[in-house]
């Protein structure tokens, strides 16, 4: 019987499940929506709900499998406590609630591991993806929300309290757009996937009655960030300036990072990052533009050249689901 651990992938839209092996291997995934955060479902209806996807999953590879252990990543988890605190795209955003422990109840014989979900993003980073050989990168997240896994000496950085590396609610703009965390001005609400389509709007009514726009034929509640950027590969002059506001943002936060850690590299992950060199070619120059010189390249005669030294990398896992398998590696692999 094959061993297998149950990874969960807690997303502000969709909760993903899969049943991974030690090899990296998903041999069975299925999702579950994540409840929004007005809906009012509680976490332990959730949970229920959660786990029950789980039992099923479990009938679904073609050999028979154990699971020996469950791992999570979830927004604004702790995993020195085992909990989701405050998190602002979920419907507990006032609450603590001790996912292991609910989560325990339905496997009472199996260790149950929690941590932020791109903490999971950087564990499976680091474990099946891009960064085998690194010991110091960062993880950025580009989802409902934006999340960071810092890795500096080969750990990941958890902090005093547990919670080290909500790069997401660093405030950008102060008296900027509302967060869901209470402030204002955070990244968060300028590189997610919802503050992409607030650009998309602002972009829109400045240019409303002087630029033709694909973006105009469509609402709010319908657009998406493939839809903007399906819009720019086409040349949409209002697309393209969305991500390029949106880069311009994300690079300065980068080398902002950078000059507190000096990461190798750092990766993009999650539904944003798909939209590939219309985000990355924009960050990558902003995030040159702002870089301190310390952390910049030298050419052959030792002269600074304004380029980062740390490398701009989509996730080697955007084609998986990294954050399922970073969460498994949470009970292979314990902690990095």
């Amino acid at each position: 019987m094959k061993k297998v651990v149950l990874g969960v992938d807690v997303g502000g839209t969709n909760t993903k499940l899969g049943l991974v092996d030690n090899a990296g291997n998903i041999l069975a995934e299925n999702s579950i929506l994540t409840p929004a955060n007005t809906s009012g479902v509680s976490a332990a209806d959730y949970v229920k709900q959660l786990c029950e996807a789980a039992f099923v999953l479990q009938h679904q590879p073609s050999e028979a499998v154990e699971v020996i252990g469950v791992g999570i990543g979830a927004p604004n988890a702790n995993y020195n406590k085992g909990t989701v605190e405050f998190a602002a795209n979920l419907p507990w955003q006032h609450e603590v609630v001790p996912l292991t422990e609910l989560v325990q109840a339905y496997f009472p014989n199996l260790p149950v591991k929690v941590t932020n979900d791109a903490n999971a993003a950087a564990i499976g980073e680091k474990v099946y993806g891009g960064a085998k050989n690194m010991s110091d990168f960062v993880s950025i997240t580009l989802g409902t929300g934006v999340g960071s896994g810092i890795v500096v000496g080969g750990k990941l950085v958890y902090g005093c309290d547990g919670f080290a590396g909500e790069l997401g609610h660093i405030v950008m703009i102060p008296h900027g757009r509302s967060c869901g965390c209470g402030r204002a001005g955070c990244l968060e609400t300028y590189t997610s996937a919802t503050g992409l389509k607030q650009t998309a709007f602002e972009v829109m009514s400045h240019h409303y009655f002087s630029e033709k726009s694909l973006l105009k034929a469509i609402s709010f509640n319908e657009i998406t960030p493939k839809y903007i950027a399906d819009a720019a590969q086409q040349g949409d002059k209002l697309a393209l300036e969305v991500f390029e506001k949106t880069g311009e943002m994300l690079g300065l936060a980068l080398a902002n990072i950078v000059t507190f850690s000096s990461p190798e590299a750092i990766f993009l992950y999650g539904g944003l990052a798909n939209s590939g060199d219309l985000l990355l070619t924009p960050t990558r120059r902003s995030m040159d533009k702002h870089m301190l010189k310390n952390y910049c390249k030298r050419n052959a005669s030792g002269q600074i050249v304004q380029e980062a030294n740390t490398q701009l990398l989509l996730s080697h896992l955007c084609n998986k689901n990294g954050a399922v398998l970073g969460a498994a590696a949470l009970v292979w692999h314990e902690k990095i």
